[in-house]
C-alpha cells in the first residue's frame, strides 16, 4: 500500500515538474496583422471574453489571414484553436466554418471550426518549432464563416489550460462626459456637448462610425426632425446624415467618411475608435469609470468623468453599473396598453441580417449548403435581396443567445440561396447573380430598456399627454414587429421573417425624464435604450429621432457641467434654460443641405386617442 502511494505522488511530482517548465504561448486571433479577407467580430465578446477572426466569404474562401509570433523557446508543440461549429444547432453533422492552421512551412493536416456545439479547444496536431520567430497562417477553406478565436502552443502533452493575460489598464482619460456607442444617437450626444463647451470621449467598439446606419448594416436613417414644440432637435443630423435612401444598398450610400469628418470636426470630442466598454466602476449610485478594451489589441483605458451616457442599445453601461431595466413585452394590465399582450413575455423585436445580390453578366455557381433549413419549391424565399423583413430572434434573448440569432440569420440566407442556385427547376432570374454583400454585424432593434424618472408608454402617445419637460418629438408610427404569418407556418419555431403593421401616430414629445437613469444618478441614455415600454419603443427607436435624443442629453450634460449637478435635477431645478436650449437646436444654422426628407412616416392629423375612429 504504501508503495503504490510512493508511485502515485511520484506521478504527481514529475507532472508538476513538467508543468511547471512547460513552454506555452497564447496568441488571440484579433492581434493578427494581416487579417487578410477576414473580418473581426466582437458583437459577443461580453459572452465570450475576447473578439474573434471570422471567414466571411459568402461561399468564396477568403483571403489568408497571418501574423509573426515569438516562441518562448524551440522544441515540439502541441497545438488547439479555439473555434466551434457555427451550423450545430440546426445540424447534428460537420459544419461548412472550415479552415486550416499553417505553422511556419508546415500546413496542420486538421480541418478546423466543422465541429464542436459550443465554443471549445480544438486539437490541431504538433509542430515542431525550430525558429521562435515564426509566421502563423490562417486559411479559410469554404468562406462560409469558419471562425478562429485564440490559438494555444504548449510543450506539455498532457495538460490544456490556456489563461488569457490579465490585462490593466495603460492610462487613464478625464473627460466631463464620456459617451458609449458611435451610433447616431452617440454621435449627436458627443457632437452637441462638444459645442456646448464640455470635454467628451466617445468610445465605439467598431471602426467605423453609425451603428445600424453605417455601411456594416446598412439602414437608412428614419422618422422626421425639426419638428414642434423643439424645432431645433434634428437639424444636426442634415451635417452628416446620408442623402440616398434605402436598406441594403451598396456601401457609399450611408457615407461613412461624412459621419467621420462631422465627429473629426468637434474640437472637444476625443473619438476612441475600436474600444468596447467591458467594466463599470461604482461609488454608491455613482458611476465613478468605466474601463474599455480596444478589440484588436487588448489595451484597456480607464475613462472617468462625472456624468455617462448610455448610446449602446444593449444599454450595457447601465446594465453592468446594476441600473433598473426591462426586456421582452410588459403584460397588458401593467401600464393599460391595448398592444400589449394579455400576460408579459420575453419577447421582442429581432435583429436582421441584410443581404443583396449582383447581375454578373454570365452563368455563376454557389456551394450546396444544407445545415438544417431546408428549401423547397413550395417554401423557398424567390428574392434577390432581403433588408429588415430578414428577421431573427424574436423568440429568443437577444443579449445571451444573440451569436446564434446572427447565426440563423446567416444560415437562411445562404441556405435559400444555395436552393436558387442549385435546385429551383425554374431559376432562370438566379443563372447570372451572385450574392454582392450579407452583413455579419446583426441589426437589432430591441433588447434592454434602462428605467427612468418617467416610463414612456402608449397613452402618452395615443392622446399626445402633455409633458412640461418635453423633449425629442417622435413621428414614427407604432411599428411592432412580429414573425410572418406565412414564414411561421413554412418554419414553425425558426421563423427568419417578420412583419408589422404600422399604427400611424400624431407627433409627440417624450418627457426628458426618459433619458436619465431612476438609479445611477450620473447616467443619460439616447438611442433604443431609453425608458419605454415595448409598445412605445416602436416609434422612438428610428434613427433621425434617436439622434435627437442625443441632442438633448448632450444639452443636458452641458447644465450638469454648468452647475455640477446631476440628470435628475436639470429636470428639478434647470428645465427652462434646457428648453430654451432644445428649442434653439444644436445644429448649425447656416448652409446645411435639406437632405433629410426620405423615409418619413406618414401623420395623423390629431391624437389617435383623441379621433371618433382608430
Amino acid at each position: 500500500m504504501q508503495t503504490i502511494k510512493t508511485i502515485i505522488l511520484s506521478l504527481i511530482l514529475i507532472a508538476t515538474f513538467q508543468l511547471s517548465f512547460a513552454a506555452s504561448l497564447l496568441v488571440e486571433a484579433e492581434s493578427f496583422s494581416n487579417k487578410g479577407g477576414w473580418v473581426l467580430d466582437q458583437q459577443f465578446m461580453d459572452l465570450m471574453g475576447s473578439p474573434y477572426l471570422m471567414a466571411h466569404g459568402m461561399g468564396i474562401p477568403v483571403e489568408d489571414a497571418s501574423t509573426t509570433v515569438t516562441f518562448p523557446e524551440t522544441g515540439t508543440y502541441h497545438v488547439y484553436v479555439r473555434t466551434f461549429n457555427w451550423t450545430s444547432p440546426w445540424h447534428q453533422g460537420k459544419g461548412p466554418g472550415k479552415f486550416k492552421l499553417k505553422v511556419g512551412n508546415k500546413r496542420l493536416a486538421a480541418i478546423l471550426g466543422d465541429e464542436g456545439d459550443k465554443w471549445m479547444w480544438q486539437y490541431a496536431g504538433t509542430v515542431a518549432i525550430n525558429n521562435t520567430q515564426t509566421t502563423l497562417t490562417l486559411n479559410d477553406l469554404t468562406g462560409f464563416n469558419g471562425r478562429c478565436d485564440a490559438i494555444y502552443f504548449t510543450t506539455n502533452n498532457q495538460y490544456i489550460n490556456p489563461q488569457r493575460a490579465s490585462v490593466k489598464p495603460t492610462h487613464t482619460e478625464t473627460f466631463d462626459l464620456v459617451v458609449v456607442g458611435g451610433g447616431i444617437a452617440g454621435m449627436c450626444a458627443a457632437a452637441t456637448a462638444s459645442r456646448q463647451g464640455c470635454k467628451v470621449a466617445l468610445i465605439n467598439d467598431r471602426p467605423v462610425l453609425g451603428g445600424n446606419n453605417s455601411s456594416e448594416v446598412r439602414v437608412h436613417l428614419g422618422g422626421s426632425i425639426e419638428m414642434e414644440p423643439n424645432k431645433g432637435l434634428g437639424r444636426m443630423q442634415r451635417e452628416f446624415g446620408h442623402s440616398r435612401g434605402g436598406n441594403a444598398q451598396p456601401g457609399d450610400y450611408y457615407e461613412d467618411e461624412k459621419k467621420s469628418t462631422f465627429i473629426e470636426g468637434e474640437k472637444n470630442v476625443t473619438l476612441f475608435s475600436n474600444f468596447r466598454a467591458i467594466t463599470v466602476n461604482k461609488s454608491g449610485d455613482r458611476i465613478e469609470s468605466i474601463i474599455a478594451k480596444h478589440i484588436e489589441t487588448g489595451e484597456e483605458i480607464v475613462f472617468k468623468a462625472p456624468i455617462f451616457s448610455d448610446c449602446t442599445g444593449d444599454g450595457t453601461i447601465g446594465y453592468l453599473a446594476g441600473a433598473d431595466y426591462c426586456m421582452g413585452r410588459e403584460g397588458r394590465e401593467e401600464f393599460g396598453e391595448e398592444l400589449a399582450p394579455e400576460v408579459s413575455d420575453k419577447m421582442t423585436m429581432g435583429a436582421s441580417i441584410q443581404w443583396y445580390s449582383v447581375e454578373a453578366g454570365k452563368k455563376t455557381s454557389f456551394p450546396q449548403f444544407r445545415y438544417g433549413v431546408d428549401f423547397n419549391e413550395s417554401n423557398f424565399e424567390n428574392v434577390t435581396m432581403g433588408e429588415w423583413k430578414w428577421e431573427t430572434g424574436m423568440n429568443l434573448d437577444q443579449i445571451n443567445d444573440f451569436e446564434r440569432i446572427r447565426d440563423y440569420g446567416l444560415m437562411v440566407v445562404y441556405s435559400n440561396w444555395s436552393f436558387l442556385k442549385n435546385e429551383l427547376k425554374s431559376n432562370e432570374k438566379f443563372r447570372n447573380r451572385k450574392l454582392g454583400w450579407v452583413a455579419y454585424i446583426a441589426g437589432k432593434r430591441e433588447s434592454r430598456r434602462l428605467l427612468g424618472d418617467y416610463i414612456l408608454k402608449q397613452d402618452d402617445i395615443d392622446k399626445n399627454v402633455f409633458h412640461e419637460d418635453a423633449s425629442f418629438t417622435s413621428s414614427w408610427s407604432i411599428d411592432l414587429h412580429f414573425p410572418d404569418p406565412v414564414n411561421s407556418k413554412n418554419f414553425p419555431g425558426q421563423e427568419f421573417k417578420a412583419a408589422t403593421k404600422h399604427i400611424y401616430i400624431y407627433p409627440y414629445a417624450a418627457p426628458y425624464r426618459c433619458l436619465y437613469s431612476r438609479n445611477i444618478d450620473n447616467l443619460f441614455m439616447a438611442g433604443r435604450n431609453i425608458s419605454v415600454t415595448h409598445v412605445a419603443l416602436g416609434t422612438v427607436r428610428v434613427m433621425r429621432t434617436t439622434g435627437m435624443m442625443g441632442e438633448v442629453v448632450g444639452m443636458a450634460a452641458s447644465l450638469c457641467k454648468k452647475y455640477g449637478i446631476t440628470p435628475r435635477k436639470i429636470y428639478q431645478a434647470h428645465l427652462g434654460e434646457l428648453k430654451e436650449m432644445m428649442k434653439e437646436g444644436a445644429g448649425k444654422k447656416e448652409g446645411l443641405p435639406d437632405n433629410q426628407k426620405f423615409n418619413e412616416q406618414k401623420l395623423l392629423k390629431a391624437p389617435r386617442g383623441l379621433q371618433n375612429t382608430p
